[in-house]
């Protein structure tokens, strides 16, 4: 019978960390909600608005259940980083609620800010009870969800329906009825543009972008089953392609210059030595943005879209001309522009629908909460493309020593502020959802969290997972 020798050389083995079955709930609840905040339109078309309330409600109160206790567990072992929370974001929140005093449409306003309130506590709660490794597996675990039952929703219609669906299943009567309308097209097995459970190709492109970045930085990260990753991306780009989303094209060549810049700016040595990047990033940005305004009949022609944006040019003209008409407060926040509203039933019709949004993140904030909002909304993003950009660029550096490695888990905040950016010129999709709250999410975490593993916050969540050994009472 073996057994270790009486002189071993080395410790005996030992198994390796678990997670703790609690931590593993938290996590999987974690990806539940970022799933909701992925595809809160799928919600719609399947259970319309009451069900989208009530689950939206319900995954609140389950997270202040499970959130409060751990900050009144933990006030003493690792206290709530008040101090390090997203201000500029958390104005603009307050900013939307103080515009109920004047708001053209009250009830629009509160209806609308309170899943604004709702999609910021859930940023803050993944931000405070997650690692930044288990943050970006758990971004990439509710993008896997959402790509593949887009996937296998797409090719379920195209096999079994074989025809245009509704919401709520229903298979359209007989007549025109406008494309917009429907929850899939079934163009999955003849070429056309696909929308994913999403029921918008846009949305689902966007998504299909996000997901391409998140599985390529868990890739280099050396996640496990890395091979898996790789068919993820595969599928991810055969969605986007499907999706034929200009604004999710733009999106990606402006990851792409921002991914080369950062990789360019962690090789140089010397003091000084990033300024020659800046100012050939600044000339590609600059030449690129007056190349995509003068040239846009060309280059939108390849993508198949007019120079106005599908008519978006006409949208922007409609709401700065009334946001004019009250520039220093605005109207009234509604994000989105709130269906049942009769200020926007039927104020701007595009494909006889009426249009929910502005078509652009800026001009809607100014139309909704004046100069004042726009303000606090630019300084918030500023203040996080800062931190995002030297989180990404400069190496884990808090004493004397400065060789320690990057990591490229640094990479995402970046990737995702230029993909806002860009989606923001022609979407309002930066200020709902998803995209505001990983902009919550990644401020926060940021700024509680500035090192990659390590930290107060870091090691205390790595203990509970199991990773590190309990000291000794």
């Amino acid at each position: 019978m073996a057994e270790h020798t009486k002189h071993p050389v080395a410790a005996p083995p030992t198994a390796p960390a678990r997670e703790t079955t609690g931590h593993l709930l938290l996590r999987g609840y974690c990806i539940l909600v970022l799933i909701c905040l992925l595809v809160p339109t799928a919600m719609y078309n399947l259970m319309g608005s009451v069900g989208v309330w009530i689950v939206s409600l319900s995954v609140m109160a389950i997270t202040i259940a499970i959130w409060v206790p751990r900050i009144v567990a933990q006030r003493v072992s690792n206290p709530f980083p008040w101090r390090r929370l997203p201000w500029f974001l958390l104005g603009y929140v307050a900013w939307a609620l103080v515009s109920v005093l004047w708001s053209a449409w009250p009830v629009a306003t509160l209806s609308t800010w309170l899943a604004l309130g709702i999609t910021t506590l859930q940023g803050l709660f993944i931000a405070n009870v997650l690692t930044w490794r288990e943050i970006v597996r758990a971004i990439a675990s509710a993008l896997k969800w959402v790509l593949g039952l887009s996937l296998v929703f797409e090719l379920w219609v195209s096999t079994f329906v074989r025809t245009d669906l509704l919401p709520n299943f229903v298979t359209p009567p007989p007549g025109d009825i406008d494309p917009q309308w429907f929850w899939s097209r079934n163009n999955l097995l003849d070429g056309g543009r696909i929308q994913g459970i999403a029921g918008n190709a846009n949305l689902l492109a966007i998504t299909a972008l996000l997901a391409i970045i998140v599985f390529a930085i868990r890739i280099a990260a050396r996640a496990p089953r890395r091979g898996w990753l790789i068919g993820w991306i595969v599928v991810s780009a055969f969605l986007m392609f499907r999706a034929g989303s200009a604004t999710a094209y733009l999106c990606s060549a402006a990851v792409l210059v921002v991914l080369v810049t950062i990789l360019l700016m962690r090789r140089t040595t010397r003091p000084g030595e990033r300024t020659r990047y800046y100012i050939g990033y600044a000339i590609v940005g600059l030449g690129g943005t007056l190349a995509l305004w003068f040239y846009r009949d060309a280059i939108f022609g390849l993508v198949g879209r007019s120079s106005d944006l599908t008519g978006r040019e006409r949208i922007w003209s409609i709401v700065l001309e009334k946001a004019w008409q009250h520039p220093i407060h605005g109207w009234g926040y509604s994000t989105p522009w709130s269906p049942f509203e009769p200020a926007f039933d039927g104020w701007i019709i595009d494909h006889d629908m009426s249009v929910l949004q502005a078509h652009n993140m800026w001009v809607d904030v100014f139309f909704q909460l004046g100069l004042v909002g726009l303000l606090i909304i630019v300084l918030a993003y500023l203040a996080f493309i800062w931190r995002s950009w030297f989180f990404a660029i400069d190496r884990p550096r808090w004493d004397l020593r400065g060789d320690r490695p990057y990591t490229s888990l640094t990479l995402l905040p970046s990737l995702f502020a230029a993909m806002m950016l860009v989606q923001g010129f022609s979407e309002t999709g930066p200020l709902m959802v998803w995209g505001w709250a990983l902009l919550v999410l990644f401020a926060f975490k940021i700024k509680s969290v500035p090192f990659v593993g390590f930290g107060p916050a870091e090691q205390t969540l790595a203990l509970e997972r199991g990773e590190l050994p309990k000291r000794a009472p």
